[in-house]
């Protein structure tokens, strides 16, 4: 055995264990009531989902970027088209063309579908950063009504409940997102 190194046995683990234990217990129960303000329950949750698919400005939102989606995929849509134009008439001519026609057809084919294979990225690179930014622009008003709500009844913390969010569960009673929806409703309509 090393001179270092002292093996200690399970009941000397438990016993300091034991005694971390007591001691973080100590100071949730004695010192943070000093450090900060006290949480007496005045907790809210939210679900930002539900206010996104129920509010007016989050159906508006949603609305903007399904057009925006749709009028990139109809983009996206006519370069296919060209492509499968091109390809059916090399297919057809294929036959009746020379070796040097052939290949010069293929390279442009060729060069065309990396050209929409660039453009198809730009163009989902582009219906991303918009849902980010609308997303984003969304959760900072949300936010701020939610702040506002929250004063209004004299909340402390208010939690996500939403799908991800952190809370697992919440009693029905703490819910405020029917009373986030209405404000929201108001002050965005």
């Amino acid at each position: 055995m090393s001179p270092g190194v002292r093996i200690e046995g399970p009941w000397v683990l438990a016993r300091r264990l034991w005694v971390f234990s007591l001691a973080m217990w100590l100071a949730t129960a004695f010192g943070c009531a000093a450090a900060g303000p006290k949480i007496d329950g005045k907790i809210g949750l939210v679900d930002p989902g539900r206010v996104l698919n129920d509010s007016n400005a989050g159906k508006k939102a949603k609305e903007s970027l399904t057009a925006f989606s749709k009028n990139r995929q109809a983009l996206i849509e006519i370069e296919e088209k060209e492509l499968r134009r091109m390809e059916e008439d090399f297919v057809k001519q294929a036959s009746v063309l020379s070796p040097a026609a052939k290949n010069e057809r293929e390279q442009v084919f060729r060069r065309r579908m990396a050209e929409y294979q660039q453009k198809a990225a730009e163009l989902n690179r582009e219906v991303q950063e918009k849902q980010k930014d609308v997303l984003e622009a969304f959760r900072d008003k949300v936010e701020a009504v939610v702040a506002k709500v929250a004063k209004r009844n004299g909340l402390q913390v208010v939690i996500d409940k939403g799908k991800g969010g952190p809370a697992i569960f919440g009693a029905e009673e703490l819910d405020l997102t029917n009373q986030v929806i209405e404000e929201f409703n108001r002050e965005y309509p």
